[in-house]
């Protein structure tokens, strides 16, 4: 039975965790960023209790052992990642179990076939499931997401591979070389700094995909 929760999230979805914990009995633990932060974060204020990730913005929450090491310090037998950041990390749910910490989601090796979106679509396509045309796997550099890109031709979405929550999707209208490029660099910094990982494949985008 669990009785404390460590919420490895922010904003809404902590406050769903906390709201959902309260009506089952249960002892809900949140982060914050900084010191500056801890007034301006409503989970601290209706959360049991409430640790500092001490780094900056979305860093704190990427950081797995800082996360083990507050849960532990704050009691909690379970770890909740709500939706983004960790929820689709196997590394972090293997982690939390080797630190008797259950994590509040899928199997580490479910996450890494199916939370990593290239793996999820060689999955779908070994079994014979209808994908949309695109890369089946990470494109490799700016040379050969251009050559893709004419290839596909736009419309087309441009994804991480690691993303969720809604991040890490740009889509691309686009054929100018100057913007196709300026959209690809961008999209690698964001979701390195997101998910740890900047794997970017290619996807067709469908406008109007219901007749």
């Amino acid at each position: 039975m669990i009785k404390k929760i460590l919420i490895a999230n922010r904003g809404e979805i902590a406050l769903r965790i906390i709201r959902t914990g309260k009506e089952m009995g249960i002892k809900t633990v949140a982060l914050y960023p900084t010191p500056e932060d801890s007034d301006q974060f409503l989970e601290t204020k209706f959360a049991d209790e409430s640790y500092c990730l001490e780094e900056e913005g979305i860093l704190g929450y990427l950081d797995q052992r800082k996360i083990i090491q507050i849960a532990k310090k704050s009691g909690a037998d379970a770890i909740h990642p709500g939706y983004g950041f960790l929820a689709e990390n196997g590394d972090f749910a293997d982690l939390c179990q080797k630190n008797n910490l259950k994590f509040i989601g899928p199997t580490g090796d479910t996450l890494r076939k199916l939370g990593n979106k290239i793996e999820a679509k060689r999955i779908a396509r070994a079994v014979g499931l209808p994908l949309l045309s695109g890369t089946g796997k990470a494109v490799k550099d700016e040379k050969e997401f251009l050559k893709i890109a004419k290839k596909v031709r736009p419309p087309f979405l441009l994804k991480a591979a690691n993303g969720g929550g809604g991040l890490g999707i740009e889509i691309i209208e686009e054929e100018n070389k100057e913007q196709l490029l300026n959209t690809f660099r961008k999209l690698k910094r964001e979701v390195k700094s997101a998910f740890g990982s900047e794997e970017i494949f290619i996807e067709k985008f469908l406008k109007n995909p219901r007749p």
